[in-house]
């Protein structure tokens, strides 16, 4: 689906990260297994984000947006840019297709933009497991 969201430099897109692999994450400040997962997922993109690969967590806050730079700085979160969608449209588009009912939601996408995969709930993304997925499919 087409939406746009808020990133440090500007507005985007998911066609934006065309060429690359990207473990697409939804989550909010007011989640739980959101905010327990964060970690994961800033500690993945530390160790696997390059030219082929990048997690892109979107906050999906629609109220007290201004809080969410203080909870993933009190979270440890260094690594990952912040990405945001205030007006909720990524989720509303995402859920007419069928690909999400809650948060956390975490899409694979393909090099050419493609759902490889989708996961309900949070994971351990930075398990061993989900590095050597990661190798796996950047290995050129």
């Amino acid at each position: 689906p087409d939406f746009a969201f808020a990133s440090p430099e500007g507005s985007k897109t998911l066609a934006d990260f065309k060429g690359r692999f990207v473990l697409f994450n939804l989550w909010a400040t007011w989640c739980v297994p959101c905010r327990e997962e964060m970690p994961a997922l800033d500690r993945l993109e530390a160790q696997a984000g390059d030219p082929a690969f990048t997690v892109l967590a979107l906050n999906m806050d629609t109220r007290n947006t201004e809080r969410v730079p203080q909870r993933l700085d009190e979270n440890g979160i260094k690594t990952l840019a912040r990405y945001s969608d205030a007006e909720g449209k990524a989720f509303q588009a995402l859920r007419k297709e069928g690909l999400v009912t809650g948060l956390p939601t975490t899409l694979l996408m393909g090099r050419d933009g493609c759902l490889l995969g989708a996961m309900a709930g949070p994971a351990k993304w930075d398990s061993l497991d989900a590095l050597n997925l990661i190798a796996t499919l950047t290995e050129k």
